[in-house]
């Protein structure tokens, strides 16, 4: 892939602005910040060995900054995430796993985002290229742009983030395509930054359709180099990823159902294969809202540490004792109060069970939890400040559609853009 690099750079040229604009400086900038934090009690019963845990946490902590120049022809985005000092324990998160957690959701890297896009129009179509350390064009967005505050478990199936990516989008009336390349380890603490050594050793495509106006289907791959052993040397991924996402013109609610798969490789010999099945709505009326998640995920169970919620980082070999199928029904339901700072408050309730997918196993759910049903409850409340968050995941002529809902005014979770009657925003 290494190959690919400098031709993918050299398409940046395309893309370099004429003098004569660069002469209007900052006359056409516009720059959007926000701010946000979720405050929220979660109980779980049973959490582990039978016990019953109730946790409190400050999470998803995080800043924004979105600044476009020369009429959005040069984007830059940022997103500070602080979770590595409020979360570092983990967050309790029935079934989640990933870099080094179990059970509790990781803490992102404190530099969750931060991309340059350049755009152009030619004719009819736009193209677009981005770099930085962001999303890689796989999959769905981010749990966090999306109405639910606990993450579904099929976030590492589903989405590859935090990495450092170069991506072109070009965008032609109702079609979006997209390539990227990035490196293919995870982050392995909130401080990790992308190994220099493994820049773009990873790939993925994706293609976007919008056959109606309120109709987005995608479908997406990816192969994603030892994301689990920084060094290298560990098993590969091979990833692929469709969904359908409507949406309702008057702005009360949409609906995503999504597919993904994950098989982890040696070489050419396929060693394990995890699948999910999404389908989550959610929609509002007045200062009301509510929404309805269903998730079948197969996830690895590895082997634990002295601490039961962690895991090796990076894993041995041997290192998964059992594989587990979980599915969970999560409804939560919130209210709206506008302010200078927003105030949501919120409950969310998930009924969740789990069962072995390989018997006998050297993970026995029953065992290790108490029960293979669970219950977890969540209050809490979001406050948030200015823009509210972005599509994450898509940058330039892939957030094209994002752009023209903006213009519209349109704004559901996961859309919104920001702006109303908490934003703050500085423009020309």
């Amino acid at each position: 892939m290494s190959q690919i690099v400098g031709p993918l750079c050299g398409l940046a040229f395309v893309f370099l602005f004429p003098i004569q604009a660069m002469a209007q400086g900052l006359a056409d900038q516009q720059l959007e910040l926000g701010a946000q934090a979720i405050a929220v009690v979660t109980r779980e019963s049973p959490a582990i060995h039978g016990a019953t845990l109730t946790e409190g946490y400050l999470t998803q902590p995080v800043l924004m900054a979105d600044l476009g120049l020369w009429k959005n022809a040069l984007h830059l985005k940022g997103t500070i995430d602080f979770e590595g000092t409020t979360l570092k324990r983990g967050e309790l998160n029935a079934g989640m796993t990933g870099e080094g957690y179990a059970d509790r959701r990781h803490p992102h890297t404190y530099l969750h985002e931060l991309v340059a896009t350049v755009q152009r129009q030619i004719g009819h179509a736009s193209a677009s290229l981005t770099a930085g350390k962001g999303f890689a064009p796989f999959g769905t967005d981010d749990p966090m742009s999306r109405p639910f505050e606990k993450y579904p478990i099929n976030h590492h199936l589903s989405q590859i983030l935090e990495r450092a990516i170069t991506v072109v989008a070009v965008q032609a009336k109702s079609i979006i395509v997209e390539g990227g390349l990035f490196n293919g380890d995870e982050p392995e603490g909130p401080g990790d930054t992308p190994n220099r050594r493994r820049y773009w050793d990873s790939w993925s495509g994706r293609v976007t359709a919008n056959p109606f106006t309120q109709t987005e289907l995608q479908a997406s791959y990816a192969r994603v180099k030892s994301p689990e052993n920084a060094a290298g040397g560990g098993l590969d991924q091979r990833k692929q990823s469709a969904s359908i996402r409507l949406e309702d013109p008057q702005q009360s609610g949409y609906a995503l159902l999504e597919w993904a798969r994950t098989a982890d490789y040696a070489g050419a010999q396929q060693a394990f294969v995890y699948s999910t099945l999404l389908a989550e709505t959610w929609a509002k009326y007045g200062a009301v809202n509510g929404a309805l998640r269903f998730e079948r995920t197969d996830r690895p169970d590895e082997e634990r540490l002295l601490d039961p919620f962690r895991t090796s980082v990076p894993e041995p070999d041997l290192s998964v004792a059992g594989r587990s199928r979980w599915n969970i029904l999560t409804a939560r339901f919130a209210t709206s109060l506008p302010g200078a700072i927003a105030l949501d408050p919120f409950v969310e309730i998930a009924r969740i069970r789990v069962r072995e997918l390989i018997e006998p196993s050297g993970f026995d759910p029953r065992a290790f939890y108490g029960s293979t049903r669970m219950w977890s409850v969540s209050l809490g409340a979001k406050m948030s400040f200015g823009m509210t968050h972005m599509r994450m995941g898509r940058y330039g002529a892939a957030a094209a559609r994002s752009a023209q809902m903006k213009k519209s005014g349109e704004a559901m979770p996961g859309m919104k853009m920001g702006g109303g009657s908490n934003a703050a925003a500085i423009g020309k």
